[in-house]
């Protein structure tokens, strides 16, 4: 068995993705945002040590064919019943192939640093932990103990629910990985970390000052 861990990023709809984000562009440039978004942080999670492949959890056709064309895995969100039923179901498929170490990073961390990434998976070590967003409640990366159960318990107050169902909370600071973005202000602060690229060009594109 390969060492490593294969993580999950799971997907919605591009229509029905960070709604809170919208604000009031079009549907089309919104989903040009949510795509750039998903791309970087794949794009970021694939290139960090302690990785050994990402597969990304989606049934949305323009997503699963952009991410096929970048040597992206893509696992149809057949459940299409949420967050932690497309996880459990990414999951069983990795399952299925023998992996021993499976985890999820959520798919909107514009602005993830491979190393930083790399850094939360050498602390977690074999355990199962997790990785709080930035106000402390969310939850960003959660890694299933070696040969044991994922056990999603991503929504509201995530951060809470994963620490109760006995994952270990990690420290470090890492602030691209815990910048999930979910609203402008969260975009902001992305921004002041340093953007991914297709997010940066989407954001210089909607400023009238393309790269």
């Amino acid at each position: 068995m390969n060492g490593g861990v294969s993580l999950l990023v799971p997907i919605k709809p591009l229509h029905l993705a960070k709604s809170r984000l919208r604000d009031d562009r079009p549907a089309a440039r919104h989903a040009d945002l949510v795509s750039a978004v998903a791309h970087d942080t794949v794009d970021a999670a694939r290139r960090a040590a302690g990785v050994r492949a990402v597969v990304v959890v989606t049934s949305d056709p323009r997503l699963a064919e952009s991410f096929a064309a970048d040597g992206v895995e893509v696992v149809p969100d057949d459940p299409a019943a949420g967050l932690n039923p497309a996880l459990e179901h990414g999951e069983r498929v990795l399952r299925s192939r023998g992996e021993a170490r499976i985890g999820a990073l959520q798919a909107d961390l514009p602005a993830l640093r491979p190393a930083e990434l790399a850094a939360a998976l050498e602390q977690a070590g074999p355990d199962r932990a997790f990785s709080a967003d930035h106000q402390g409640t969310g939850t960003t990366l959660l890694l299933a103990a070696a040969g044991g159960a994922l056990a999603p318990r991503f929504g509201p107050g995530s951060a809470a629910a994963h620490a109760s169902s006995g994952a270990r909370a990690l420290d470090g600071e890492w602030a691209s990985l815990r910048c999930d973005v979910d609203t402008a202000a969260d975009l902001r602060r992305a921004t002041g970390i340093g953007l991914g690229e297709r997010t940066a060009a989407w954001l210089a594109g909607a400023s009238g000052n393309p790269r």
